[in-house]
């Protein structure tokens, strides 16, 4: 509930302590952020799936050169990994843009798991790690610190 004072004038008199009560709320520009947020986290997931996809499609065999030396896994399990984490990243993003108030925990939960997923693919695709983590980062920043507002803003 926000209160402005102010003053008003009765008979050509000015009288002050006049409140008014209002039950709007004030939204900021970060509600933008938000639906950025949720259209990332749509991308975000369509790429980890088709990621898992082709993973799982592929060769059992995924390496990378290094300057450690060479990096060798399984592909099959980060496959499954990808594809599930993607599919639930697009539903969540999309449950977020509708102003569903548990996809802000559910977001900032996979959204952490992704940047995860990423910390682990640094020695084998470092720039492209660090990008979908500092995206994540900005992700979970704009979620916790204003994702009530694009809820209050839809109901």
């Amino acid at each position: 509930m926000n209160r402005i004072s102010g003053r008003q004038f009765v008979g050509g008199a000015e009288q002050e302590g006049i409140t008014i009560m209002s039950t709007a709320r004030i939204q900021t520009g970060w509600i933008g952020w938000i639906g950025f947020a949720a259209i990332i986290l749509i991308l975000n997931g369509a790429f980890s799936a088709l990621q898992g996809f082709v993973a799982l499609l592929g060769s059992n065999t995924y390496y990378a050169v290094t300057e450690a030396g060479l990096l060798l896994f399984d592909v099959t399990g980060w496959g499954w990994w990808n594809l599930v984490i993607g599919l639930l990243l697009v539903l969540t993003g999309v449950a977020l843009l509708s102003g569903a108030s548990w996809a802000r925990v559910v977001a900032v939960i996979l959204v952490a798991l992704s940047a995860l997923g990423q910390l682990l693919l640094i020695p084998a695709q470092p720039w492209w790690s660090l990008i979908v983590i500092g995206i994540d980062i900005l992700v979970i920043y704009a979620i916790t610190a204003h994702g009530r507002e694009l809820a209050e803003g839809n109901g």
